[in-house]
């Protein structure tokens, strides 16, 4: 097992997030106090209920929604099959063609091929700027009268690309009667978006400080969806069991202080990625994946000379924690699916890190990064 450093630096909150402390000490209070069944009769699940229920109502509120569109679930992944599974499903009748994108999380592209090969679904991928961002022209040219999905991401988790979901609700709502599912999960307390035209988005807290396992499905209220999980009357019908009493009381107060944190962090953060794209910009040997104008928490370089693993390796072993694609791809021996997209080679592709930051990354964090990264670049090439 690689040594854990006393003064290790995270830099892979993108990946995950350390659970908030305040968000700890509650759970542990909940655990021990509050563990009665949502749905029983008795005082103590009407109790639970009641906390549920409150957590729901101030979801709702705080992202522009009815409280009974708001489903909790074991996390984003579980949000999009959920979703784009249960949305296809209960519209088949009404055609078979969905739009996505290449460079969506393997959730989603997992439950897309699913459809694909189970039920005889066809998907067409709209095209991908050389920023990482969605083609709106790709977009509307791609829909047609048979569509009634288009499932794309908010922010894309391995360059950082912001797509303008307003514009794509626009787009999709005017030209065709398909139904929208964003992944939002890279926007929730950093760069968030309105939910007015969306039909239906995931969450997941354990990327904004939050406990694991505890995740989000919007499903506005006129939208035709089966359920994937069956097995009783909760959540309205559509995902049956016994609700996780902790993260779901505590979702809302997790939101509350992410947006609170990153908000009073903004400042710092965007500095910080500024120094970033200063540094690797106009270095010989570098190609900067990611764009200004993306999201500043999300930082994406290829270093073509060092291949990915041997550079998380070297940083890992100075107590820097990194990554390259997407955690749900970091066993793949693939070039990363979203770099292919955006026009890149395989070299390029294979030799990816991503830098990923939070409110409690400081300047130092990022100064020792850039340090270690130079070194381990310039020793790997004066030993070619």
């Amino acid at each position: 097992m690689p040594k854990v450093h006393d003064k290790s630096i995270y830099l892979d909150y993108a990946s995950t997030t350390p659970t908030d402390s305040e968000i700890l000490s509650d759970a542990n209070r909940i655990m021990n106090e509050y563990y009665q069944n949502a749905d029983s009769l008795h005082s103590g699940g009407q109790r639970v209920s009641e906390l549920v229920t409150q957590s729901r109502n101030a979801l709702a509120k705080m992202l522009g929604v009815l409280p009974q569109e708001v489903i909790f679930t074991s996390g984003a992944s579980e949000s999009n099959s959920a979703a784009i599974k249960g949305i296809a499903i209960a519209n088949m009748s009404k055609g078979k063609h969905i739009i996505s994108s290449p460079i969506e999380h393997s959730s989603v592209n997992g439950a897309l091929e699913w459809l694909r090969d189970r039920f005889g679904f066809k998907i067409d991928y709209v095209k991908i700027n050389s920023d990482g961002t969605i083609n709106l022209e790709s977009l509307k040219e791609l829909l047609r009268k048979d569509t009634i999905l288009v499932a794309l991401i908010a922010i894309n988790n391995e360059v950082g690309a912001i797509n303008n979901v307003s514009e794509i609700s626009k787009i999709v709502k005017k030209n065709s009667t398909a139904s929208i599912h964003i992944d939002g999960v890279q926007a929730l307390a950093h760069h968030e978006f309105s939910l007015q035209q969306i039909d239906s988005v995931s969450f997941s807290a354990h990327k904004i400080h939050g406990l694991k396992g505890s995740g989000l499905w919007i499903k506005k209220a006129h939208l035709e969806c089966d359920s994937l999980i069956n097995g009783g009357q909760q959540q309205f019908g559509l995902r049956g069991g016994t609700i996780d009493n902790v993260s779901a009381i505590l979702w809302a107060k997790t939101l509350r202080l992410a947006r609170e944190k990153y908000k009073a962090n903004e400042s710092k953060i965007k500095k910080l990625s500024y120094k970033l794209y200063t540094t690797f910009e106009t270095m010989d040997g570098v190609l900067v994946n990611s764009s200004r104008e993306g999201s500043p928490y999300i930082f994406n370089i290829s270093i073509p000379s060092v291949g990915s693993e041997i550079m998380m390796n070297g940083l890992n072993r100075k107590g820097i924690s990194v990554s390259a694609q997407s955690t749900c791809n970091s066993n793949s021996l693939e070039p990363s699916h979203v770099l292919k997209a955006m026009g890149r080679s395989d070299a390029e592709s294979l030799s990816t890190i991503r830098i990923s930051m939070s409110y409690e990354t400081e300047e130092h964090d990022i100064d020792q990064a850039i340090q270690e990264i130079m070194e381990i670049k310039e020793y790997v090439n004066h030993a070619l």
